[in-house]
């Protein structure tokens, strides 16, 4: 298909405008005079459109691209692909205002442009102020002075920073710790049903204990995990962290060790040495695969070759884990699961643990505090009080229940084996509530760990409404002694409890 749109061409007699090979700020070589500059930034494709651009001149269109080649080389792929995004938007105002031409730029274009913005994206004329000027200092045509001088009158906002965090967005924000709960138990059942690739299941668990951006997971080496022997004959096991949005620095220019705990850190050290293996031979150094690497290479040469984009493995992430339809307390409905709200939710837990802006700021890989300052501002009360009329009205949206109730112990799928009966000796060691269907060891403290495991079979009779009542009292004490952090860590086993009592109820009402 032929472009319509003009385009940067040698034939083109006008002094200072570029086209040709440009070599970015990330050593990536593209044509400049093409319609599509396509090339791929470390972990990041890069796809920029100029055909949209059709409502400018030819001269205008030159201008604009000449000024987007001094950004490419002086600035990140990422910033690149973010002008070029404001100013199509800005453009395609131009093209629908009356008296507008694609020939210049007046201070009416960019009244105009102001006014059509909402309050939440009055941000983007600061983007397309930053562009408009470099282009007017590199002296390509096409900006009136006026417009330039207006720019020194206006006082624009800033992108909103924080709101989703701020306001415990339920599609955006971080997840409630019930939320985060209810996603790792998701992840564990699947897993261990070999329900999940590997990749994923520990991609996603890094997802939640480091709160990374998906561009440093896609950048990862196998050889950035590492396992330190200690005396005492335990292993500690470090992932040294590509630092990312540093300007004018490579993706691995710096990393950072993050210290895992040993049960996600020894099965991480046992994937890279399988992932190692699979690219010896393939790679001249195989210590150099990618801890997640593509599933059909397109990328296969230079530092990153077989590494995902960080847009693929994002949305590999979300794909994986929405397929588990993990219910939300809030809403009844699958959670939304993006990379961005595990993040927001590493650093609201960081801050309700005490944590203060800079340190906040180290973990979540800033190199300032201007962005974290909301985790500390708004602590949200995640934690707020939940007594039983509350637990049983979000029971049914929690759906943290994930066993099967049953008549009696006749009923039990280990009906015959008394050890697998479940009693809480701190209300009735001689009273039951259920049975546990799981042939294997348990190590987990029963009955907290069973209401929300797959594997408990509660009995109808059992005395759950005294399980409940202990939980909200020790909440309740913990809330007033431990703070509202570890008063809610048994929170999704209370909505669990709730559901069986109303399970309970149910089933008795159906007469059956």
């Amino acid at each position: 298909m032929t472009s319509t749109a003009p385009t940067l061409s040698k034939d083109l007699a006008l002094s200072g405008y570029r086209f040709g090979h440009v070599t970015a700020s990330s050593k990536d070589v593209f044509d400049s005079d093409a319609d599509v500059w396509k090339f791929r930034s470390e972990v990041r494709t890069i796809s920029l459109d100029f055909t949209p651009f059709s409502f400018l001149s030819r001269e205008m269109l030159s201008a604009l691209k000449s000024t987007m080649v001094w950004f490419a080389e002086n600035h990140s792929a990422a910033y690149l692909q973010n002008l070029h995004g404001r100013m199509l938007h800005f453009v395609r105002s131009m093209a629908v205002t009356r008296g507008a031409t694609g020939t210049r730029i007046t201070s009416a274009a960019i009244i105009n442009y102001r006014s059509s913005l909402d309050a939440a994206n009055e941000y983007y004329l600061g983007i397309v102020k930053v562009f408009l000027q470099k282009w007017h200092r590199l002296g390509y045509p096409g900006i009136d002075g006026d417009a330039i001088a207006l720019f020194k009158e206006l006082r624009i906002k800033g992108n909103p920073k924080g709101v989703a965090v701020a306001t415990m967005d339920p599609v955006m924000g971080p997840f409630t710790n019930i939320e985060l709960e209810a996603i790792q138990a998701a992840l564990n059942n699947i897993y261990s049903e070999a329900g999940m690739a590997e990749a994923d299941f520990l991609l996603a668990w890094l997802f939640m204990a480091l709160g990374q951006r998906p561009s440093q997971y896609a950048a990862l080496k196998v050889r950035d995990i590492i396992a330190v022997p200690l005396a005492d004959g335990t292993v500690n096991y470090i992932l040294q962290v590509p630092r990312a949005k540093k300007r004018n620095a490579g993706l691995r220019s710096t990393l950072k060790s993050r210290e895992l705990v040993p049960q996600i850190g020894e099965l991480v050290w046992a994937y890279a040495i399988k992932v190692t293996a699979r690219y010896k031979g393939v790679l001249s150094d195989p210590s150099n695969a990618p801890l997640f690497p593509q599933i059909r290479p397109t990328c296969i040469v230079g530092p990153f070759a077989y590494h995902q984009t960080g847009g693929q493995l994002g949305k590999g992430l979300t794909e994986s884990l929405e397929a588990l339809s993990v219910m939300s307390e809030r809403t009844g409905e699958p959670l939304n699961i993006t990379p961005v709200r595990f993040r927001r939710t590493f650093g609201t837990r960081a801050a309700q643990q005490g944590h203060g802006e800079l340190v906040i700021a180290e973990l979540l890989d800033h190199s300032d505090t201007q962005n974290v300052g909301v985790y500390v501002a708004s602590v949200p009360e995640i934690a707020a009080r939940i007594d039983k009329a509350i637990a049983f009205e979000l029971a049914p949206l929690a759906q943290a229940f994930q066993g099967m109730l049953i008549a009696d112990e006749s009923r039990a799928t280990r009906g015959t084996d008394a050890s697998s009966r479940i009693v809480d000796l701190r209300i009735d060691k001689s009273t039951p509530m259920g049975s546990c269907g799981q042939h294997s060891f348990c190590g987990f403290n029963a009955p907290i760990a069973c209401y929300t495991c797959k594997s408990f079979q509660p009995w109808l009779d059992g005395p759950h409404e005294a399980v409940l009542e202990k939980l909200l009292e020790r909440r309740e004490r913990l809330l007033g002694t431990a703070g509202p952090t570890m008063a809610a860590v048994n929170d999704r086993t209370i909505l669990a409890v709730a559901e069986v009592i109303q399970l309970c109820q149910a089933f008795r009402d159906g007469g059956q």
